[in-house]
């Protein structure tokens, strides 16, 4: 069996076929598996690149923050180090108070849940996260990270925002805009690429949310498709904020190895310090994809990719406007302070001639019609995402609290360590 196509003037075999979805396949496995559990995969790998940056990078396991790498186990928290979520916190809300309808997303922690609100009749997407496994991988600090940039989303359009949190003597949990008109890799996934317009329409709202952190000296650092979704219009809206880095200003730099192996920039990967130019250089990387389908230096190997990364020039199909040429190659700069964003940050980017069609007034206040409508029903119309998630069962324990008889050691401390998130059963529930 041979499928032709006309515009490429060849002949695909069968297994040619299957050899292409087997790699697509692999490469959407591979990025939702994420960094940590991704570079513990592949340092087991017998291959071997020979350049000697990408050798040493095989090495590191998971990001940890300089200040908190430490041979010796951490002692309990004091009540300095305890999470407390502030005035975003309810200190009445509990689980009942929803009814968990279907589970649209999965991470490291926990899952994400298209929940309704019983009493407001609201539709919310609740992350529930596990506090054991929080603990054990020492991320605390991450998740109290994404919890201060989430208080500070409330002013940009093109963020997610929280509108309350809460916990059990086992789980934290955020109540989230829902938002449903799928990720922007779902999308990218079914259609292959875009027009440049409509990536020039995705790329300007992304930069408008990124700016804004900034702003707010926070860098995201883990820009990506996955991370990107389009609302019941089609405007985009940015998730995800565990691996923010807070307190970042102008010139501050940081040294955390974390991201995604595809978006990495070269200064991360060479384990330099580095400062708010990682997110333009992300910013580049997705909206490469989005014009040609693939990450700029993608391979199925992740040490040819990092290779690629640190060693291989930029290569640009001749399919692309002279801007959205001249605009990949300052944001794809392997040096960061040659790259564009470096002196002026988001301003040298909303002032780069790929933009000058974009409105910036309007576009903040979502006065620009997408050129692309996700056309949901409405809050139930679950179309644009994955199957993977939604046809999986929501665990019963999501709503509810651990059994007092079945409460372990282990849950009493992450009680303790997340004392003040907000809500908490009475400590005699314990005894």
């Amino acid at each position: 069996m041979t499928v032709k196509t006309e515009a490429a003037r060849s002949t695909l075999t069968y297994s040619r076929m299957r050899g292409m979805v087997a790699i697509l396949i692999a490469f959407m496995k591979q990025r939702r598996m994420g960094l940590n559990d991704f570079i513990q995969k592949i340092a087991n790998n017998s291959y071997a690149c020979k350049h000697p940056e990408v050798q040493s990078i095989l090495k590191i396991s998971q990001p940890q923050e300089p200040e908190l790498m430490n041979a010796n186990p951490s002692p309990p928290p004091s009540p300095s180090q305890q999470i407390n979520l502030g005035p975003s916190s309810n200190p009445h809300a509990k689980p009942s108070d929803f009814h968990f309808l279907k589970v649209i997303g999965k991470g490291s922690f926990g899952k994400v849940l298209l929940a309704r609100h019983k009493a407001e009749e609201v539709f919310y997407a609740v992350k529930v996260l596990q506090k054991k496994a929080i603990l054990k991988k020492k991320e605390e600090k991450h998740i109290m990270s994404e919890r201060n940039v989430l208080l500070k989303n409330v002013k940009h359009p093109f963020l997610v925002g929280l509108h309350f949190s809460f916990q059990t003597a086992d789980k934290l949990y955020f109540v989230l805009d829902y938002i449903n008109g799928g990720e922007l890799f779902y999308h990218l996934q079914r259609e292959r690429c875009f027009l440049e317009p409509r990536a020039r329409f995705y790329a300007a709202e992304i930069a408008s949310a990124l700016g804004y952190l900034h702003s707010l000296n926070i860098v995201y650092r883990d820009l990506k498709p996955e991370n990107i979704l389009l609302d019941s219009q089609g405007h985009i809206v940015l998730t995800d904020f565990g691996l923010c880095k807070e307190n970042i200003e102008h010139n501050g730099t940081t040294s955390t190895f974390c991201g995604t192996p595809e978006y990495l920039a070269p200064e991360v990967l060479h384990k330099q310090p580095y400062d708010r130019t990682v997110d333009w250089w992300c910013l580049g990387a997705v909206l490469y994809e989005m014009l040609y389908g693939l990450p700029p230096f993608y391979s199925r190997n992740t040490a040819e990719m990092y290779d690629n990364i640190l060693n291989k020039p930029l290569q640009l199909k001749p399919n692309i406007t002279n801007s959205a040429r001249h605009l990949l190659e300052g944001l794809l700069q392997k040096d960061r302070t040659q790259r564009l964003g470096a002196k002026e940050d988001f301003m040298e980017i909303k002032n780069h001639i790929f933009f000058s069609l974009i409105n910036w007034d309007d576009l903040i206040n979502k006065k620009i019609t997408p050129p692309f409508n996700p056309n949901v029903s409405g809050p139930s119309d679950l179309r644009h995402f994955d199957p993977e998630f939604t046809e999986e069962p929501v665990p019963n324990s999501i709503g509810r609290s651990p059994d007092s008889i079945l409460i372990t050691a282990s849950v009493k401390e992450a009680a303790e360590a997340f004392l003040g998130f907000s809500y908490a059963p009475p400590m005699d529930s314990f005894l």
